[in-house]
């Protein structure tokens, strides 16, 4: 009997340590599988972006105009190499100057859920719609070299470009104080041809006033399209007999169909020409001789610098902007970033120095 009560009592013994074990081992797996959960959830979050660890990649949605010309086709790539050094991902849509498939782009963009918008526009009117939309979805918008107008968009990045037609007004009145001019402006529905134009007339209007200069044409380019600059110019040629002593154009493409309706009149080179953009043609030009100057607007420096507020501004941080802008509605945060003005005697000191071209296609025959 007794043999038998100790064994029960040890028994009972054992089952007790085996209970509190089983509980020990419960409750250490509750706490432990708790945490082991947390941790195998946050720890992809963690790498991608999550606290603790990096943060989450951002997905950059750039929505452009056109690729048509140029210096877009720079920017695009510059903006897309700044994303990614930054660590974003960046998806590009251009419109190729379709109002309505830029609107539609952007609404694609914003249901795939990017954390940012970016938008080169092709109207500075009509985009003001794809901010309303991308604000609903809480998508913040960076207006990118371009203004948008009457729209409450976060944040606008671009060169000064009231001082790129002070640039190109200054350099040509110095070689023309007194004489019939030609503007050829840009695109009416782009707000940076208003500003160019703006600052064009800066510099000129004290000189008109004084009677020093006349301008004998002025007309926008529907689209920047040298096409349109090109009948433009050849209506300035014939409305004033010829009779013209300078041309500022609105860029580098519109001032290259001046180029060659001067060249028709067999005036190519006699006349001062102003464009921007320091397009490598204009850089030829330049060299060659039938285009005066250009004004550089270092690409990299403002794709850099639209990457890095884009990334902030998804994220959420403080993004410190210099000036304000009214777009018509807001007075928008803007940073602008300050051009040069280039001629055949600073080529190689800005654009060539910066890798913009290389000095082999600027002087190539």
């Amino acid at each position: 009997m007794k043999l038998v009560s100790g064994g029960k009592r040890r028994l009972a013994s054992l089952n007790v340590h085996l209970l509190l074990l089983l509980l020990a081992f419960v409750l250490a797996a509750c706490e432990g599988g708790s945490n082991g959960k947390t941790k195998s959830i946050a720890s992809p979050s963690a790498t991608e972006g999550g606290g603790g660890g990096e943060e989450e990649p951002i997905t950059i949605g750039f929505s452009m105009d056109t690729l048509l010309e140029e210096r877009w086709l720079k920017d695009r790539d510059m903006f897309r190499a700044a994303g990614e050094a930054r660590g974003a991902n960046v998806v590009i849509m251009e419109a190729n100057g379709d109002d309505a498939k830029q609107i539609s782009q952007a609404e694609t963009m914003i249901s795939q859920g990017v954390d940012i918008l970016v938008i080169a526009p092709h109207n500075a009117e009509a985009t003001a719609a794809i901010v309303k939309k991308a604000h609903s979805a809480g998508i913040k918008v960076l207006a990118y070299d371009r203004l948008i107008k009457n729209s409450d968009v976060d944040l606008y990045v671009s060169f000064d470009n009231e001082m790129v037609g002070e640039l190109q007004a200054r350099a040509i009145t110095r070689l023309v104080p007194k004489g019939k001019y030609v503007y050829i402006g840009g695109a009416d529905t782009d707000n940076n041809a208003h500003l160019f134009k703006a600052g064009v007339f800066n510099v000129l209007q004290p000189l008109i006033d004084r009677g020093d200069i006349t301008v004998v044409y002025d007309q926008w380019t529907k689209d920047w399209t040298p096409a349109n600059a090109l009948v433009n110019m050849k209506q300035a040629l014939d409305a004033s007999g010829d009779q013209i002593d300078a041309v500022i154009a609105a860029n580098d493409a519109t001032a290259g169909s001046v180029i060659e309706a001067l060249a028709e009149a067999g005036l190519a080179g006699k006349i001062p020409v102003a464009g921007q953009d320091a397009d490598l043609a204009a850089a030829q030009r330049i060299v060659a001789g039938t285009q005066t100057m250009t004004v550089y607007k270092p690409i990299k420096l403002l794709a850099d610098k639209a990457a890095d507020l884009a990334v902030k501004l998804a994220r959420g941080e403080d993004v410190q902007a210099d000036k304000k802008l009214n777009n018509g509605k807001i007075e928008v945060p803007s940073v602008l970033l300050t051009p040069i003005a280039v001629d055949r005697s600073n080529l190689e000191d800005t654009i060539i120095s910066d890798g913009f071209h290389s000095r082999e296609d600027v002087y190539k025959k």
